[in-house]
């Protein structure tokens, strides 16, 4: 009677120990499981962070034409009477602040035959090539355009209208269906037939109407004016990510 009374208690004792066992399981199993889940979590998270870092304002695209890129300065050219072709000129300068504002990328339109360094002699080699309606050959064009859907370009205003290369660009690289701003450097003429021609050239593109236009002589000062335009325009990326 004794023994039974013992092995009835050994196996109430064992029984005790069992469900113990099973339950610290099953809390270690779900800890297991909430851990793996947090992991989970955190590397989407992660992911998303890097994605969403990589991505920015890297769809944009600054294009422009400046005649400081385009021509061999000569050892006596005249800083007074030809300024912007003293680099930085003046659409270079208005391109630089669009892409630190857009934190975009940069793309300069080259001729492959450079203009002259002397302003007079500049303009009579645009005219000729407005008379001609001449496509001066780029040195190159943008790689993988389909990766930008907006697009800020900018040009001087040349014999009332717009350089030909710039339409040389526009030939040799579609942008339709793409989101296009406009920014203009300019004498007297103001924006004149740029804008018609440049729509002309690319008929499927979006052009906004919201153009930003400054005196050649004002360029140099106009940095704040333009960062204003592209923030009003919503693509002030490069300024939130130093915010953060």
């Amino acid at each position: 009677m004794k023994k039974r009374g013992t092995a009835l208690l050994l196996a109430l004792i064992l029984g005790i120990c069992m469900a113990g066992y099973g339950a610290q399981s099953e809390e270690t199993d779900d800890s297991s499981q909430t851990a793996q889940t947090q992991d989970d979590t955190d590397t989407g998270n992660s992911q998303e962070e890097e994605q969403g870092s990589a991505g920015g304002q890297g769809n944009v695209l600054v294009a422009y034409f400046s005649w400081a890129d385009n021509a061999v300065l000569e050892d006596d050219v005249d800083a007074v009477s030809s300024p912007s072709v003293i680099p930085p000129g003046n659409v270079q300068q208005l391109a630089g602040w669009v892409q630190e504002e857009t934190g975009g990328d940069l793309f300069s339109i080259k001729v492959a035959d450079p203009y002259p360094s002397d302003w007079d002699e500049c303009l009579d080699r645009a005219n000729e090539e407005v008379s001609e309606d001449a496509r001066p050959e780029l040195t190159e064009n943008v790689e993988n355009l389909d990766q930008y859907d907006t697009v800020f370009l900018g040009y001087p205003n040349w014999w009332y209208g717009v350089p030909m290369a710039l339409l040389s660009f526009l030939e040799n690289n579609d942008l339709s269906g793409k989101d296009v701003y406009l920014f203009c450097s300019h004498g007297t003429g103001g924006l004149a037939d740029s804008v018609d021609i440049i729509t002309e050239a690319v008929p499927d593109a979006e052009i906004s109407d919201n153009i930003f236009d400054c005196y050649e002589e004002d360029a140099s000062s106009s940095e704040e004016v333009i960062r204003e335009w592209v923030q009003e325009l919503g693509y002030s990326g490069a300024q939130s990510e130093d915010a953060v």
